[in-house]
């Protein structure tokens, strides 16, 4: 950065920081993982020589708080694409089978929900439209995070749940199905340019739970982007304004992520890239009923404790795909 000239290009500059600041995020924590092994190594070679039960478990207590940091390193190493380090936009929407399927929905964003607190990171609901009688319609939220997208990016596919329904009398076997979407939110480094005039927004009175003011005021906001057909629409904000800006913010990522795919195919088709581990857009089958378990049909990963993942414990899943994703 020093270097004479280094600002003269300052498209170059911008890559070349974006690309030191990927690679930070691999390096530091490396470094730093690495002179607390040097400490651990050093205590057992100490504890070898004397043995000291204080010690010993102050080795023990180390080792523990180690290796799932080494394993999150591994993971995160694997992360190195331009939109892994974005935060990401993630929508749900239900599949066919009213409120079923809606009260799935519902259940998988309170799963993300709960995953994103585990992580440590922030979550703004866009969108959420309320089913008719039970669950959501569909949901839109806005997550920020180290990493946010490139951990998510795994989620991206349709979601199958197995159970005795709630809403049957007869206590029926029901199976419903809910889509789940994640896009990049778009860095300071993406360059994804939205011109008024490519755009056609239309006002309308909200639906749904959410107070006098949002039913009777043409609150809701629906963008269309003309040059690509994409429409996205916000409704859960008071203010009509709000509810533009937010429904603008999923509509830059959808474009930032039509404009990252259609970078991948371009080197695809040159021999540079690798292909997608396609097995079907069902991902993943959450089964209740007659047994527990929750199976990823792309990993064969297999979770037996279905509440656990309900609570937001999907890092067996997200990890596995990821490290099958880099296979050759």
């Amino acid at each position: 950065m020093a270097a004479p000239g280094f600002w003269d290009d300052a498209e170059a500059a911008q890559k070349t920081l974006a690309e030191l600041k990927s690679l930070r995020r691999v390096t530091e924590p490396y470094r730093e993982l690495t002179r607390e092994v040097d400490d651990a190594e050093g205590m057992a070679a100490l504890l070898a020589e004397e043995p000291d039960e204080s010690i010993a478990s102050e080795l023990e207590e180390q080792s523990k708080r180690l290796l799932p940091r080494i394993q999150d390193l591994e993971i995160r190493s694997l992360l190195s694409e331009e939109s892994d380090a974005h935060g990401a936009i993630l929508t749900i929407h239900p599949g066919a089978g009213g409120t079923e399927s809606q009260d799935w929905a519902e259940m998988l964003l309170r799963m993300y929900l709960r995953y994103v607190e585990r992580r440590g990171w922030s979550a703004q609901v866009l969108d959420r439209q309320a089913g008719d009688e039970a669950g959501i319609k569909d949901a839109t939220i806005q997550i920020d995070g180290d990493l946010a997208y490139g951990y998510l990016k795994a989620e991206r596919g349709v979601h199958r749940l197995v159970r005795i329904s709630p809403y049957d009398a007869q206590k029926r076997r029901h199976t419903s199905f809910a889509s789940v979407f994640i896009y990049p939110q778009a860095g300071d480094d993406a360059k994804v340019e939205i011109k008024d005039g490519d755009l056609r927004i239309d006002t309308y009175r909200a639906s749904g739970a959410g107070g006098q003011h949002v039913n009777k005021t043409e609150s809701a906001v629906r963008i269309t982007h003309l040059p690509t057909g994409l429409v996205v629409q916000c409704q859960s904000e008071r203010s009509q304004h709000r509810n533009r800006d937010a429904a603008l913010k999923v509509l830059t990522a959808r474009l930032y992520a039509l404009r990252i795919e259609e970078d991948k195919e371009k080197r695809d088709s040159l021999g540079g890239g690798k292909k997608d581990i396609a097995w079907g857009n069902q991902i993943r089958s959450y089964v209740f009923q007659p047994y527990t378990q929750v199976k990823d049909h792309r990993t064969d990963i297999v979770v037996t404790d279905v509440q656990a993942v309900m609570d937001g414990d999907l890092d067996p899943f997200i990890d596995a795909y990821l490290r099958l994703k880099e296979r050759p």
